[in-house]
């Protein structure tokens, strides 16, 4: 059977892209393949993760380059490696319009609060768990939503509640938020979208 190529893109530890590479291990994403995995830093551990699946890997340093250059140099090897579909899995690079605009529903993230609470610019990482907390809600979660031209503003595919312990630092929230919702979440969502894109060419 066919399947929907999928390129991750990665900027640090990379465990969103370890879920990702055990539910396709485990079969839990038969409709697509992880043919590449991009990061925009040098010496990360994502990419150790990658090399130990067997996984094709790329830098492509924007600080270095720049944006123009760096999308230039990103679409390029998309195109050469004939990817389908791309998962942002702790990509901590923002895209431009141009480039999204090029991957119309072809494009997923995972953000760690049920959107749209705590999203927008500027919330990422660590920062979100501790809005959460500042804000004193009982619940929070994750979402994986289609990228489009606003942040964190594309259709939500799926979300995931988890409700937040008395007494909680963001660290462990974060890794709460991770174990309960986003490493089911994000190979969930891949597998939808590399269905729709296999079914969209038969």
């Amino acid at each position: 059977m066919l399947k929907a190529r999928i390129a991750v893109f990665v900027s640090g530890g990379g465990t969103n892209l370890q879920a990702l590479l055990d539910a396709e291990k485990a079969g839990k994403l038969p409709s697509g393949e992880i043919a590449l995995v991009v990061s925009n830093k040098a010496g990360v551990y994502a990419l150790e993760r990658a090399s130990a699946a067997g996984v094709e890997s790329a830098v492509i340093p924007k600080k270095e380059l720049g944006q123009a250059e760096f999308e230039k140099q990103l679409v390029a090897l998309l195109e050469e490696k004939q990817i389908d579909l791309i998962v942002l899995a702790g990509f901590l690079c923002i895209l431009s319009q141009e480039f999204v605009k090029r991957y119309p529903r072809r494009i997923i993230n995972i953000h760690p609060s049920l959107i749209p609470a705590f999203c927008g610019d500027g919330y990422y990482g660590l920062r979100v768990h501790e809005e959460a907390l500042k804000k004193g809600v009982k619940v929070t979660g994750a979402t994986v939503h289609f990228v489009n031209e606003i942040t964190d503003g594309g259709e939500i595919l799926f979300q995931k509640a988890v409700e937040i312990p008395d007494g909680i630092d963001a660290p462990a929230l974060q890794k709460l938020v991770m174990e309960q919702a986003e490493w089911l979440l994000l190979p969930m969502a891949a597998e939808k979208v590399s269905r729709q894109i296999i079914e969209d060419r038969s």
